[in-house]
């Protein structure tokens, strides 16, 4: 097994690991030495784990389960897209004694131009994005253009970003165009340049972003905003290949790739006759849906630490955490800005709060004015969760000094660390992590 490409460990009946191979090491960072004999939680750092366990699942049930998406964090904290199968181990005499996992890492992908892994600043372990996570190397490894949908906020250019970064143009340029913040009569110059003589003004050459874009991936953001004029001018660029200038004589090749975002409905657009069909036909090669905030919102404690870990990464003051009131009202609020108001509410909070723990008193008064938000579960909290509300607790009421929490619980440093870390097991530990 150890010969095997795909990372392979077996657990017996009280998950403890008792074998793990080498390309399991290589995959996830921890050696067999030291995964051997530990909790399986202990050495994977998987979405939803109590909750989507394979290894549960196909025990529990006595069956196999082949090719579930999900991702898991390596020791380093790079996130990693694997396909998991699992079987039960049975004795000869067919009682189940443990099971056994293989996973492959999805973000290895063979690619002989491209970048091969997902980037860095991926925060998502919510089920409905684990599709396009598994996709993503393959789409950017090919030229096909890609319709990016999704509300304001949701992290389009993100994945347009990403996208470009996976791909063979990864050494070009990315050039982004917001399409609804250019004026009407500047848009023809902006996206394709001019000439010298042009117009009054025009004393030179000036390119214009496809031209920048070259060899590269040009962006064209919010381009449900196009005029259709310029619509098919666009469109002569994904058949032909090539622009005008304005004041040019004669076409200019471009050699860029092409991806489009939008928040408006281009169907509805296409049947009323704001956009042309024959331009959305050619954009919706490759079509990737982004959900909104309020549809996941098991990510927002995920972001929320992602936002502190790069706030102090780049200097800023050192806020260590949420109370437990405000990632409270977080999650009940439905983020109609999505990822974008989320990061603008965490910047706004940690201006007011002066040290410590951020109250809801810091919070902005849009948000502070939900009502009463609802717990975090609806039913009855395991032991594992009790255990992980006490230690949170204690270390809220301390101040986040997480030894003066050891001294009043009576447990080592160990033990809370363990405690803690278990909150990658379960939604609801997945929501309080953010805040300890």
């Amino acid at each position: 097994m150890d010969s095997v490409a795909d990372g392979i460990f077996t657990v017996d009946r009280d998950w403890n690991v008792i074998f793990f191979s080498n390309s399991a090491a290589g995959i996830v960072g921890v050696s067999p030495e030291k995964a051997v004999g530990r909790k399986c939680w202990d050495v994977f750092r998987t979405e939803g784990c109590a909750e989507h366990c394979v290894l549960r699942d196909c025990i529990g049930e006595d069956r196999k389960i082949v090719g579930r998406i999900m991702l898991v964090e390596r020791a380093d904290g790079v996130q990693v897209p694997v396909s998991v199968s699992a079987a039960p181990l049975k004795d000869q005499d067919g009682n189940v004694i443990g099971g056994v996992e293989s996973f492959r890492d999805l973000s290895a992908a063979p690619s002989k131009r491209g970048g091969g892994q997902l980037p860095k600043g991926f925060c998502s372990r919510d089920p409905s994005l684990a599709d396009l996570l598994r996709i993503l190397p393959q789409v950017a490894e090919s030229e096909a253009t890609v319709l990016l949908l999704g509300e304001s906020g949701t992290g389009k250019e993100f994945f347009a970003r990403a996208i470009h970064e996976l791909s063979p143009r990864q050494k070009g340029p990315f050039v982004a165009v917001n399409c609804g913040a250019l004026p009407e009569n500047l848009m023809e110059s902006e996206l394709f340049g001019y000439k010298a003589g042009a117009f009054t003004d025009a004393r030179r050459d000036k390119p214009g972003r496809f031209q920048l874009a070259e060899n590269g991936t040009i962006l064209l953001d919010e381009i449900g905003d196009l005029p259709l004029t310029l619509q098919a001018k666009i469109l002569r660029v994904l058949q032909e290949r090539e622009f005008e200038p304005l004041g040019g004589v004669a076409p200019v090749a471009a050699d860029v790739r092409v991806i489009a975002a939008t928040n408006r409905d281009l169907d509805r657009m296409v049947a009323d006759g704001g956009f042309r069909q024959d331009l959305y036909y050619r954009l919706n090669v490759v079509r990737m849906t982004l959900p909104p905030l309020r549809e996941r919102r098991g990510d927002i404690p995920l972001l929320v630490e992602h936002w502190f870990k790069r706030h102090r990464q780049a200097g800023g003051k050192d806020i260590p955490a949420l109370s437990s009131e405000a990632m409270r009202l977080l999650m009940a609020y439905p983020f109609p800005g999505n990822i974008r108001e989320l990061e603008n509410i965490l910047e706004y909070a940690s201006i007011l709060c002066p040290g410590g723990l951020i109250q809801v008193e810091h919070l902005p008064a849009g948000l502070r004015a939900c009502e009463h938000p609802g717990p975090l579960l609806s039913s009855a909290p395991t032991m594992e969760e009790i255990r992980f509300r006490a230690a949170t607790e204690a270390v809220e009421r301390n101040g986040g000094n997480k030894n003066a929490a050891c001294r009043e619980l009576g447990i080592s440093k160990d033990t809370l660390r363990r405690i803690l870390n278990k909150a990658d097991e379960s939604p609801l530990d997945i929501a309080n992590q953010a805040w300890t």
